[in-house]
């Protein structure tokens, strides 16, 4: 009787020490005397003690920080470059058994593959392209991930840091193109206005007296105050364009 106490106690024991919960978002790789068994799905699990092990694999999206890397772009410009690898597992028994540590190992690939990629392009491509260039590293390590059962779903080029001096010429490069832009618009402007000029002296000079007309109207404008008086030297054809617009005038009051 005792004899079945204690045997039953112990596989009690060993019922309750192999019990185990998978979450939603795990899957459990049991090796059983090392060699791989299965994968068992979320909810409880039991498994042999001593003799299996179970080894969850998260199935989340999984984010690693890529530090920044000192590296010298295709015009041998030397930038300081920082990303984020977006990945998750696919297949768990891949990631537990091919790999020592998949998490390790994607964030180094990563980072080798940053440096290959950017090493290959120039300083004005990476500034303008980013997004392209990313996605041309995530290319790149997806070939090699797809094999340990990670899948790399995004990455991220985070911050692009620049040398001191190239930060000058930077500025100075982008001063220069606002001066050259407000060049051509100052340029572009005085070119309409002299086309409307050249309208309104058309139109002037059809009228007769137009002209005089408004060369009154213009030294009327200069000085607005009655209390100050400037005189003006007319020539002799500006008193003949009075009388001719005063003769016009008159003409076509009398036509009326």
């Amino acid at each position: 009787m005792e004899i079945l106490i204690a045997l039953s106690i112990i596989v009690l024991i060993i019922i309750i020490r192999g019990l185990r919960i998978v979450n939603q978002y795990e899957r459990g790789v049991v090796l059983t005397l090392g060699k791989y068994s299965s994968t068992r799905q979320p909810g409880l699990t039991w498994v042999f003690p001593l003799i299996q092990q179970m080894i969850k694999v998260d199935l989340r999206v999984n984010t690693v920080d890529i530090p920044q890397q000192e590296v010298i772009t295709k015009d041998n410009v030397t930038v300081g470059i920082n990303a984020a690898v977006y990945f998750r597992v696919d297949n768990p028994e891949r990631a537990v058994l091919d790999v020592e540590n998949y998490r390790h190992a994607v964030a180094i690939y990563a980072q080798a593959a940053l440096r290959d990629v950017i090493g290959g392009i120039e300083l004005d491509v990476l500034l303008s392209e980013r997004d392209k260039i990313a996605e041309e590293i995530k290319k790149v390590v997806d070939v090699t991930t797809s094999s340990w059962g990670v899948d790399v779903s995004i990455i991220k080029i985070q911050d692009i840091e620049l040398p001191a001096d190239m930060k000058r010429v930077m500025a100075k490069q982008a001063e220069a193109e606002r001066e050259k832009r407000a060049i051509i618009i100052r340029a572009e402007g005085e070119y309409i206005a002299s086309q409307k000029l050249a309208e309104a002296a058309q139109v002037l000079s059809s009228v007769p007296g137009a002209i005089s007309m408004r060369t009154l109207q213009t030294i009327e404008k200069i000085n607005p105050d009655p209390s100050k008086t400037v005189i003006f030297m007319l020539p002799v054809e500006f008193m003949e364009g009075i009388k001719s617009l005063a003769q016009f005038l008159k003409d076509k009051q009398g036509n009326e």
